[in-house]
């Protein structure tokens, strides 16, 4: 997925930052000397304009979903959705409670997190860090549980003064799923300590092949739906046949090099590497629809994307049948396999056969999105597609790989259970756009086996992009609340291990599978982990630990 949301996360309008501190509540911890001054009036500031609005008219609005007083000046410049998405959030509970905030505090993620919070407090609120620990934990003891509301009753100071604009570098973030990924990951810490491997690696998967890698750069016109569909095709004298053709499928407004490092790694060990680009949810057509030119996105994309990849594969086993062409011969396109990323990795579970259900979706996306993470209010687009289940899948997909995918919505309650062929699943532990427990460990569970799940402790949504991608990141606070993400040099360890289970995995199509098949198991892992990016990879969700998951997701 990436980084431009225009009109879809920008809802939040002013009310973002009342709602920042709310979200904090991963990153406190209770003090015994808390103040009993409680805060009564919230003071947003912007340059030397402020604006007060008192405590009393958020309680009213919230419960009689009306805006008077000040409030309703204050919001009067706010688009009909933007209202709507202020009086929801002003409702919101976020799903966490007193004993998960002091666990979490604790943690590398709760820690960084509280002092980006902390800079959303305008200058002259001298409570700061420790007002915030103080308010949050109190106010996630409130009956309702912890709310925007509560968090400002609790608050112990008159005022609570925030910094608009520093308010909205980390705004968008107010998301259950990743805070109950975060208690999930809290619960099942005990499982997850490292175990030295007792076995020995016979060479290292990560490291490049010996085939000089070229790209064959193409510009396909499907005409029946008139997309034009741009291709880098990653390969080398090296490839064969008895080698599956890879399709790569990127994510939402993004482009075909997202994974680029991966396509050369796997096309130096002579596979076939194509990177497409699906036009109406690339980089390109998000920046159209920032200028107010298209929408964000239509929602025959959850269509097209899959079809594009049968669109291109059509293609190459042309190419494979075209006298003198270099890739004569060399393509198996009826033994392909598909590696897709956020959107991408929801893409090549459709293709993988995931049928797309619809009508929970459309009920559930017809609430406020308020407490939604951007990859729910992105499959939410889908709620316009006229029929409740599409079934796209391509036969000629023999396996897939789906990094961080979005699922929640999308396959309803039972569609990954169609899933027909081996697949992989990557979930990271920080990512705030499609969290780990509601989009990809609830899924993995539901897709039949062989499948693997491997988790990337402590990485980030664009931890697994080519770092050429994720230049705008550099230098952004490393915490994924804010937004900032672990990329470029930062993620290097959790690139290499992709690289390794990625050719692993295509290696299983092939006269090398056993020889590969070390590097795809728990064993490897924990070996490849390092300090910052433990690995782990399984097979099946222990019982014990689908408890758990069961207990989140019920909430």
């Amino acid at each position: 997925m990436g980084r431009s949301w225009g009109s879809l996360k920008t809802v939040a309008g002013i009310f973002s930052a009342l709602a920042l501190p709310a979200v904090g509540i991963a990153l406190t911890q209770f003090g015994a000397n808390t103040s009993a001054i409680a805060a009564d009036t919230v003071v947003v500031r912007l340059g030397l304009f402020t604006e007060s609005i008192s405590l009393a008219e958020l309680q009213n609005a919230a419960k009689t979903g009306e805006l008077s007083g000040s409030l309703k000046s204050y919001t009067k410049g706010l688009s009909e959705e933007q209202r709507h998405f202020f009086l929801g959030a002003l409702g919101m509970n976020v799903p966490i409670n007193v004993v998960t905030v002091n666990k979490l505090v604790n943690t590398q993620i709760g820690t960084s997190i509280l002092n980006d919070f902390a800079t959303a407090l305008a200058r002259k609120d001298k409570a700061g860090v420790q007002a915030l620990r103080a308010g949050l934990v109190l106010g996630s003891t409130a009956p309702p549980g912890l709310s925007i509301l509560s968090f400002i009753a609790a608050y112990p100071s008159k005022r609570l003064e925030i910094d608009l604009p520093q308010a909205f570098i980390v705004a968008g973030s107010l998301n259950t799923a990743f805070w109950r990924t975060q208690q999930f990951m809290l619960a099942i810490t005990p499982q997850l300590d490292p175990k030295t491997p007792q076995i020995a690696f016979p060479f290292d998967p990560s490291q490049p092949g010996s085939a000089q890698v070229k790209i064959l750069n193409l510009s396909l016109n499907d005409q029946k739906r008139d997309r034009q569909i741009p291709v880098d095709i990653y390969w080398s004298t090296a490839a064969t046949a008895d080698k599956p053709v890879i399709v790569l499928s990127h994510g939402f407004a993004s482009v075909r090099t997202d994974l680029r490092y991966l396509a050369e790694h796997l096309a130096s060990h002579g596979y076939v590497v194509a990177a497409l680009e699906h036009p109406g949810s690339n980089q390109a057509n998000t920046n159209s629809a920032l200028q107010g030119k298209t929408r964000v996105m239509k929602p025959h994309e959850f269509l097209d994307r899959p079809q594009d990849i049968s669109f291109v594969l059509d293609e190459l086993e042309k190419l494979n049948q075209t006298a003198n062409h270099p890739l004569q011969g060399k393509l198996a396109t009826t033994n392909a396999m598909v590696i897709g990323h956020s959107f991408g990795g929801g893409t090549a579970l459709e293709i993988a056969g995931a049928e797309l259900q619809l009508e929970r979706l459309k009920q559930r996306c017809k609430k406020n999105l308020a407490s939604f993470s951007e990859g729910e209010v992105m499959q939410c687009i889908a709620q316009e597609l006229p029929e409740n289940s599409y079934q796209l899948r391509d036969t000629r997909i023999k396996q897939a790989i789906a990094l961080n995918p979005t699922t929640s919505l999308m396959f309803g309650e039972t569609g990954l259970t169609k899933v027909q062929i081996p697949t992989l699943v990557l979930a990271s532990s920080a990512d705030k756009t499609t969290p780990a427990l509601t989009e990809q460990i609830v899924g993995f569970e539901k897709i039949p086996s062989p499948k693997w799940l491997v988790g990337i402790v402590g990485g980030t949504h664009l931890s697994v992009k080519d770092p050429s991608t994720t230049l705008d990141q550099i230098g952004l606070p490393n915490t994924p609340i804010s937004g900032g993400e672990v990329v470029g040099k930062q993620a290097a360890d959790v690139r290499k291990y992709v690289k390794a289970i990625a050719l692993a995995f295509a290696a299983q199509m092939t006269p090398e599978a056993k020889k590969y098949a070390i590097f795809l198991t728990s064993d490897y892992a924990q070996f490849a982990s390092t300090p910052a990016f433990p690995f782990r990879l399984v097979r099946q969700i222990p019982p014990d630990a689908m408890a758990v998951v069961k207990e989140f997701v019920d909430k």
